[in-house]
């Protein structure tokens, strides 16, 4: 696996009007790998996603995705560079069916029959609720449903880079369970992937690399497996154990 950094992050800098966020953060994404974002509520995770995507400027520091600097670029022309993000509150249009919703992200498909098929089939083995659902409104769906559909709307065509803003958060073990395993097809499929997560057994199960954040700067990063191996380690980062 090539330890090449498809996303890199120096020195980043955030302000939210008088508020200081992000204090120089360094962050290394793998190509090809799934890198975890851990830390304490307030420690900056959500916002350094956005600062990614262009949502919020960097007030100091690069951006580098693929070797190209994308510091100052807007969001749509960072999405259009295979970056997909998924954010914490899902984004789903709550009126507009499952099938509508995807259909709006599938670029090259003018209406549903031109959605590339074998790529529906194969989002509708990583999610049966999206196939079960393909005709239903968004918003009538279960918390873990929606998810499901904000995922397959962010890979319904091929990324480069998936960034995703707790995944887990307030879903039932089975769906939790579920939504592992689609992450893992989507890594071995070779979509390099950037999650936000607090429930820590998902990030032991599926994390390669692992960067924790504390009051906006990294402060520990290294291999996930290291990390879930050392309770001591574990307490002073996160004050908790895997």
């Amino acid at each position: 696996m090539s330890t090449e950094n498809l996303l890199q992050l120096q020195g980043v800098h955030t302000h939210i009007g008088a508020y200081h966020i992000l204090h120089g953060v360094d962050l290394a994404v793998p190509k090809g790998q799934l890198t975890m974002l851990l830390g304490r509520n307030g420690a900056g995770k959500t916002t350094t996603l956005r600062t990614i995507m262009g949502l919020w400027q960097a007030s100091q520091g690069s951006i580098h995705f693929n070797g190209r600097d994308i510091t100052r670029m807007h969001t749509p022309q960072i999405a259009h560079l295979n970056i997909a993000y998924v954010p914490e509150n899902m984004g789903i249009f709550a009126d507009l069916t499952v099938k509508e919703n995807l259909l709006l992200a599938a670029r090259k498909a003018s209406n549903a029959a031109r959605m590339d098929q074998e790529r529906l089939q194969w989002i509708f083995k990583l999610f049966p609720a999206v196939e079960k659902f393909w005709n239903h409104p968004a918003g009538k769906l279960s918390g873990g449903q929606k998810q499901m559909v904000a995922v397959a709307r962010a890979i319904i065509e091929p990324r480069d880079l998936l960034i995703v803003d707790e995944p887990s958060k307030g879903l039932a073990p089975a769906i939790i369970n579920n939504m592992i395993e689609a992450f893992d097809q989507l890594k071995k499929s070779g979509v390099t992937i950037l999650l936000v997560e607090q429930n820590i057994n998902f990030a032991k199960r599926l994390g390669d690399t692992v960067a924790v954040m504390d009051n906006g700067r990294v402060v520990h990063a290294g291999s996930m497996a290291a990390l879930a191996a050392d309770e001591a380690l574990q307490q002073s980062l996160l004050g908790l154990s895997l």
